[in-house]
């Protein structure tokens, strides 16, 4: 684990907690990172301890403008001692909003408040997850969390609404659920779209040929309204946007409006087959029928994927002047690809191995990039100070 520096304007949020990453480097065929999930009673699973607010990580909000030129080296910590942050946001003050995947929201600013979200079931890969900030956030305070529950003996992803004001939660309403869950591929990304609608990835639960029906909800994205309905141009009479996918993980649109996501191939003998792929409505993105340069009729290929021999189980992307960026949790990298509109011009690998399993990435209000590792989720081994979040300088992403 590289030495950490803290930043000036950082945060120091130092617990002690009970302590697969990879290399992204062709290597022999593996497992991908997320497939077996290690039991919840793992001794790799750290316990979260009861804290509510913490004097300790103290900070300066981070500045909402771009200071023009970017300074600083090309990563720095800003923040420690996190429980498997899966997920991070801005608020319009400066303040990091994150999710840990054990059911806690942080709120990062002068001083860091955990939240308790109530309901969450974190078994496997299902827990806390996305997180997204209303359109008119500034004025409504809403925010939208994608969660695991347990309903009935079984696990279920759902996607709710609270108001976020003065530290706490209230007004809770449930904006879409009925997604079935699993302790693997639950999916969980959730961002709003330039169109103003909300866009969902969900994972097959584990039950790949659910993939292939546009009627159910596994192995999808999904398209809706604010309040959970669905929006008109939607391709099929639900919230079925696009389908066939195993476990997208990420969602970012380019300077045109595309939507980019990443997404987790197979495991077992064979691994690998990560995608980044460009998402058009009603389009089929072939799993499990195809994979890597399979082709069958009305199937859509990935735009690039990682091969049999390389795993990057990728994590989120964004997007930046002309390039995607994207985590990768075996990978333990950070890839980044150059477009020429829809097609790929350069790909490269930076961070390799040094911070471990990276999970999360947002384009901060200053122009830098935030970047989560996830090595306490019970696949990583994590250093005394994980989980991390980085602050990235895009401009010094330079391949010599």
């Amino acid at each position: 684990m590289k030495p950490i520096k803290l930043l000036a304007l950082g945060f120091l949020f130092l617990i002690a907690l009970a302590a697969c990453a990879g290399d992204p480097s062709p290597s022999p065929v593996v497992p991908t990172s997320e497939d077996p999930t290690p039991p919840p009673s793992s001794p790799a699973t750290p316990k979260q301890p009861e804290i509510t607010e913490s004097q300790e990580m103290t900070s300066t909000p981070v500045p909402t403008t771009v200071r023009a030129p970017l300074s600083g080296p090309l990563a720095e910590v800003v923040a420690s001692g996190l429980d498997t942050p899966w997920e991070i946001v801005f608020l319009p003050g400066g303040e990091l909003l994150v999710t840990e995947r054990p059911g806690t929201l942080v709120l990062i600013g002068r001083t860091a408040t955990r939240i308790q979200v109530p309901g969450v079931k974190q078994q496997g890969e299902g827990g806390l997850l996305g997180l997204a900030l209303d359109p008119d956030y500034a004025v409504n305070h809403q925010i939208y969390i994608y969660l695991t529950s347990l309903e009935n003996g079984q696990l279920v992803n759902r996607v709710e609404r609270y108001v976020f004001k003065e530290d706490s939660l209230s007004d809770r309403k449930v904006i879409f659920e009925g997604i079935p869950g699993a302790s693997n591929h639950d999916g969980g990304r959730i961002e709003f779209g330039p169109d103003g609608h909300l866009y969902i990835t969900t994972g097959d639960a584990q039950n790949p040929a659910f993939a292939q029906d546009y009627t159910a909800l596994q192995g999808k994205i999904l398209r809706l309204t604010r309040e959970g309905e669905v929006p008109e141009g939607n391709p099929f009479p639900s919230a079925v946007w696009s389908y066939g996918h195993r476990n997208p993980q990420g969602l970012a649109w380019d300077a045109e409006g595309r939507l980019w996501s990443t997404e987790h191939g197979p495991s077992g003998l064979g691994s690998g087959y990560d995608e980044l792929n460009l998402i058009a409505p009603g389009a089929n993105y072939g799993w499990p029928e195809i994979q890597g340069e399979q082709e069958l009729e009305g199937m859509v290929n990935p735009v690039i994927q990682s091969g049999s021999s390389v795993t990057w189980a990728p994590g989120d992307v964004e997007y930046l002047d002309g390039k995607l960026f994207f985590t990768g949790l075996r990978g333990s990298a950070l890839y980044v690809v150059s477009l020429d509109g829809e097609r790929v011009t350069g790909f490269d690998t930076f961070f390799s191995g040094e911070y471990g399993r990276l999970r999360a990435i947002r384009l901060g209000p200053d122009g830098y990039l935030y970047i989560s590792t996830s090595n306490r989720d019970g696949r990583g081994n994590p250093d005394i100070n994980d989980d991390l979040i980085l602050r990235v300088n895009p401009n010094l992403l330079i391949t010599p």
